[in-house]
C-alpha cells in the first residue's frame, strides 16, 4: 500500500547505517524476506514485479522496523 515502509539498520564495522525503502505508488507494496542468510527488502507492484530491492546480509542486519501507512 503506497505509504508503507521498512527501515532496515545494518552494522558496518564501527557504526551503522540505516535504509529506508518505501512503496512509492498506490498499488505497490513493500516486501521482507529472509533466505540463505541474506535479508531482502523490495517494493513490489500489483503483479509481483520488484521495482526496487535492498538486500542485506542477516549476520549485519541489527534491525528490521516495518511502518504501515497512516489511515486516511
Amino acid at each position: 500500500m503506497k505509504g508503507d515502509r521498512v527501515e532496515v539498520t545494518v552494522d558496518t564495522g564501527g557504526s551503522y547505517q540505516r535504509f529506508e525503502i518505501e512503496a512509492t505508488k498506490s498499488g505497490r507494496r513493500v516486501e521482507v524476506s529472509t533466505a540463505r542468510g541474506v535479508v531482502e527488502v523490495a517494493e513490489v507492484t500489483r503483479s509481483g514485479r520488484a521495482i526496487r530491492a535492498g538486500r542485506f546480509m542477516a549476520s549485519r542486519v541489527i534491525a528490521v522496523v516495518e511502518h504501515p501507512a497512516q489511515p486516511r
